[in-house]
């Protein structure tokens, strides 16, 4: 006898403009206006936009100038991103107070399996509603939730009725919604694979639906068949509390363009200890280290270099991005953007399970 495996109740949560709406609780000053986190007028790109932003075009990753220009009266501020990850961390305890099958994809948002969670309710709905109840109670901020039964129709569901809503998807309405969306709506399609599949006729998720996995893979390599797939809302993917991050960084766009390297020296000590926090957290070790440096014509250098031995404090993550950054010579033209990345990461708790000892701290 063949017993099926239940549907599965999955969550996925996503935080309503998270930065903006941060800056917007703690100065009431900011509120109904549009905010950019990060850049200035001058220079830099938006981190995030608070909907009053967006209605004239502002998003997140925009040129600060062009942002500027769209919306004259656009108030820039500065990111904190301490303040936003206390936040996060605020978030997910209430996440985990209903599951431990939560795998966070960035601050802002994190998918949760509640096919069986910690209170006993069976209504995933009824757990999402709580969850953006308890958000906006112990955080003043408003979240959107998704549900369904896999990770791509509740990502599809959380983005139907954003800011503050709640969207069910259930499986009976699952492939005619699918049909429905234009291709620039699928989570996992970004814009340069939207755009090639208009080229070959592929405008919503009925005409994906309509070509063979044969012909997905073979215009789009073996994630053709992952877009064969969700075309019939197809999701196997589990949900991955401990997902492994392969990188970590931090970058920064100055408001001047740095040319002493004493200046460049000092952002990159302050690069090195977010990085190093984040790693701490995430309880990681490294060989690897990457600086990335984008100079004032937006010509981008990166250079890296890996150890046998793996680190994890600040200190050696600066000195070895000191080094990259003077090596072959100090960047020879005004330096707009410095970034440190740290890859080849081990995790603490992988260690553990095969009895492996950190050998060694820069």
């Amino acid at each position: 006898m063949v017993v099926s495996s239940p549907i599965r109740k999955i969550i996925h949560v996503d935080m309503d403009a998270f930065f903006a709406s941060v800056e917007q609780r703690d100065n009431p000053e900011l509120r109904g206006k549009p905010v950019a986190v990060g850049g200035s007028r001058a220079r830099g790109v938006v981190a995030a936009a608070s909907y009053e932003a967006r209605k004239y075009g502002v998003h997140s990753a925009l040129a600060s100038k062009i942002a500027a220009q769209r919306c004259p009266h656009l108030i820039f501020v500065k990111a904190r991103f301490d303040v936003y990850s206390a936040v996060s961390r605020q978030i997910r305890e209430i996440f985990h107070s209903y599951t431990d099958l939560v795998e966070p994809l960035s601050l802002d948002e994190a998918y949760l399996d509640v096919t069986e969670n910690k209170i006993g309710m069976p209504s995933a709905t009824i757990i999402a509603q709580e969850i953006r109840k308890k958000i906006f109670e112990e955080t003043g901020l408003t979240a959107s939730a998704g549900v369904s039964y896999n990770k791509f129709l509740a990502k599809i569901a959380s983005d139907m009725n954003k800011p503050n809503g709640f969207t069910l998807i259930t499986p009976d309405k699952a492939e005619e919604l699918v049909a429905g969306l234009v291709i620039e709506k699928f989570h996992g399609i970004g814009k340069v694979t939207a755009a090639k599949m208009q080229s070959l006729g592929i405008l919503t998720g009925a005409d994906l639906r309509e070509r063979s996995e044969e012909e997905l893979v073979r215009n789009f390599g073996k994630v053709g068949r992952y877009y064969y797939r969700i075309a019939r809302a197809q999701d196997e993917r589990e949900v991955q509390p401990h997902r492994i991050r392969k990188s970590i960084g931090s970058e920064r766009t100055f408001d001047v363009d740095l040319t002493e390297e004493q200046d460049m020296l000092d952002r990159l000590q302050h690069l090195a200890e977010e990085v190093a926090q984040d790693m701490s957290r995430l309880q990681a070790s490294a060989k690897t280290v990457t600086v990335k440096i984008k100079y004032f014509d937006f010509t981008l250098n990166t250079r890296s270099k890996t150890y046998l031995g793996e680190f994890t404090s600040a200190d050696a993550i600066y000195t070895i991005a000191r080094d990259l950054l003077r090596a072959p010579q100090l960047p020879a033209y005004p330096v707009r953007l410095l970034g440190i990345s740290v890859s080849s990461l081990t995790y603490q708790h992988d260690k553990l399970r095969e009895g492996y000892q950190l050998t060694l701290e820069l």
